[in-house]
């Protein structure tokens, strides 16, 4: 008796008959089913670690040292996962991010 297992027919068609062609390049319109899915997205220009008591006597004015330089890369977060890196901008008087680097995950 053998332990190998038969590998799956991949030019099988799915149950149901055949499928649209998939060939093509792929556009915005194919994820139009996820358009309304909420997302979380944040850009973190830093962190530092406090003690309570220094985060307590925080007032206005308050310059807080971050670990990242001036002109150093943003991370940018979707869903507390890490997609891409990009630059603080300024559009229209309101800071805005620019993705300047994406980041493949490894699933």
């Amino acid at each position: 008796m053998s332990d190998d297992l038969p590998l799956p027919d991949l030019e099988a068609q799915p149950p149901g008959g055949p499928t649209e062609d998939n060939s093509g390049p792929k556009t915005a319109d194919d994820l139009e089913a996820v358009f309304d899915v909420p997302v979380s997205v944040s850009a973190v220009l830093g962190r530092t670690k406090l003690e309570v008591g220094e985060l307590m006597n925080m007032r206005p004015g308050t310059v807080l040292e971050l670990d990242r330089r001036v002109g150093e890369a943003i991370d940018i977060y979707v869903n507390d996962r890490l997609v891409a890196r990009g630059e603080v901008v300024l559009v229209e008087e309101k800071l805005g991010v620019t993705m300047t680097e994406i980041i493949k995950s490894e699933r």
